[in-house]
């Protein structure tokens, strides 16, 4: 279809990879546990439309030129990992509030949610080279459009994705709602993510080209 093969396996493949947890998933939960389902699902839609713009790019060819470029890749990958860096830290920072100031954190507007959701995914280059190395192994050698191709399989990727973070976010909201003592759970998650950020952007900043 489209120039593509195996799809169904390319499914269950893609179904399997996007429920691995790592910065896109702990926004969401974030999110979720604090403010609940909506400002979680509103994250989900941002990473959504940060992978869009990583299926554009494969689609184009430009995911070539990143792998290619050590210059490039190291860039990118400096400028997200001071993203998920400062993410961390204003995590950590408003889980030490009481809980009447800890509101605040709720008051952020959903451009706000989003704009972050779609700024962490964008500026993830491994996300770049995932599209560019997982999507060719489903295109048809003889193709006579692989972009076409890329982003058809990226876009049954990035909606499953998409349907498994919802997912996420209804489930992290549930939880927290649920839990005796939401305030205490809210404020300990937020550390716990904001700690992983941490984490996550030092793991992005010295990883290999």
């Amino acid at each position: 279809m489209l120039g593509t093969h195996d799809l169904l396996l390319f499914v269950v493949a893609g179904l399997l990879l996007s429920i691995t947890p790592g910065a896109d998933t702990l926004y969401i939960v974030g999110r979720s546990a604090s403010q609940g389902f909506r400002a979680g699902a509103i994250a989900a839609f941002g990473i959504a439309t940060g992978c869009c713009v990583h299926i554009l790019a494969a689609a184009l060819g430009l995911s070539a030129l990143l792998y290619a470029s050590a210059a490039a890749f190291t860039v990118m990958k400096i400028a997200g990992a001071i993203y998920l860096v400062w993410i961390g830290i204003a995590l950590l920072r408003d889980s030490g509030r009481d809980v009447a100031a800890a509101r605040t954190f709720a008051a952020d507007s959903s451009g706000k949610i989003f704009l972050q959701g779609f700024v962490t995914n964008v500026l993830n280059p491994k996300v770049a080279i995932f599209f560019l190395a997982f999507l060719p192994q489903f295109i048809d050698r003889g193709t006579p459009n692989t972009a076409v191709a890329m982003l058809f399989l990226g876009l049954i990727f990035n909606l499953n994705g998409t349907l498994w973070n919802l997912a996420v976010a209804y489930g992290s909201a549930r939880i927290s709602r649920n839990i005796a003592g939401a305030s205490l759970f809210a404020r300990l998650s937020k550390r716990a993510a904001g700690g992983l950020f941490l984490f996550l952007g030092y793991k992005l900043a010295t990883s290999e080209h």
